[in-house]
């Protein structure tokens, strides 16, 4: 398994915009082939920053998501890069077990 945390900053004021637009970005995730873990949360000493906790069965899996159509509805890339401030951060992580996965997904 793979882990990112990606850290976004929005346009100041536009944090909780941000927020909500990955939100449905997860959203269209549920169920995805690979997608063992995809969560938003928004930094609490800074609004405008919003984080993104991803666990992927694998990189494969990882980018076939980031290749799929945005579903019907559903936001597409240029709509989260309009209201970043400056490029996501994005760190990439070897998945080495915890709280949260199926017991039988635990590497």
């Amino acid at each position: 398994m793979i882990g990112r945390l990606m850290t976004m900053t929005a346009h100041a004021g536009r944090g909780g915009e941000l927020a909500a637009v990955l939100l449905r970005v997860a959203q269209g995730l549920r169920g995805f082939p690979g997608c063992e873990l995809y969560l938003i949360s928004r930094d609490t000493a800074d609004p405008d920053t919003v984080h993104v906790t991803e666990v992927w069965r694998d990189d494969s899996s990882a980018q076939a998501a980031l290749a799929a159509p945005s579903p019907a509805g559903g936001p597409a890339p240029a709509d989260v890069l309009a209201l970043l401030s400056a490029p996501p951060h994005r760190t990439d992580l070897t998945v080495l077990g915890g709280v949260g996965l199926p017991a039988d997904d635990q590497p």
